[in-house]
């Protein structure tokens, strides 16, 4: 077998622990089935990750990095809000399809309330996203491209059932993404904020 960095293999079993929940479901995440999927040892796991709550946070972690940054960079780019607003869209479905497991993950994760932890770090995920929307938002209001008589706390809370929503649809259904989704949502939000 290959020797690769520890990096390297904590993303291979954290790549696995979302294929199997994307395909099997959460119940079948086990060291034994991601063992199966990494070529790994049950062991060699362990040797990258204490335990499975471990890799659970650092995959949340990936999250954070990857997906939340990104959309807060995009919220502060020097283009409209209608802009942002379509990056942000795009760029969230993009990620959670992409990763699809990570909705699942979260949902399940976050419905475990004896995690205080776990759930401080979910929230701080679901404001950090509502925060990059409702600035954005408020922003398009202060452009006058939005009305004013809009709520944009409130848009922000139904945005975030649309990529988590869209993304649980094709887990369950098993569909190919669909390519003018972004356009499609775009569409009904310019219709909502004007």
């Amino acid at each position: 077998m290959e020797r690769k960095s520890t990096e390297e293999r904590q993303k291979e079993i954290k790549t696995a622990v979302l294929q199997i929940i994307g395909d099997e479901g959460i119940k079948s995440v086990s060291t034994k089935n991601i063992a199966k999927h990494t070529g790994l040892s049950e062991g060699a796991i362990f040797r990258h990750f204490k335990t499975k709550r471990d890799i659970m946070i650092s995959i949340i972690d990936d999250v954070d990095k990857d997906m939340i940054d990104k959309l807060e960079q995009i919220s502060l780019e020097d283009i409209s809000a209608r802009k942002r607003l379509f990056k942000v869209i795009c760029k969230a479905i993009s990620y959670l399809t992409k990763h699809n497991g990570i909705t699942i993950l979260l949902f399940t994760e976050a419905s475990q309330a004896n995690d205080i932890e776990m759930i401080e770090i979910l929230n701080n995920l679901f404001n950090s996203q509502t925060q990059v929307i409702a600035k954005i938002i408020k922003d398009g209001i202060d452009e006058g491209i939005w009305s004013k008589d809009i709520s944009a706390e409130d848009v922000a809370i139904l945005y975030m059932g649309i990529p988590i929503t869209h993304n649980i649809r094709l887990i369950l259904t098993k569909r190919k993404p669909d390519k003018n989704f972004c356009e499609r949502i775009m569409q009904l939000f310019e219709r909502m904020l004007n």
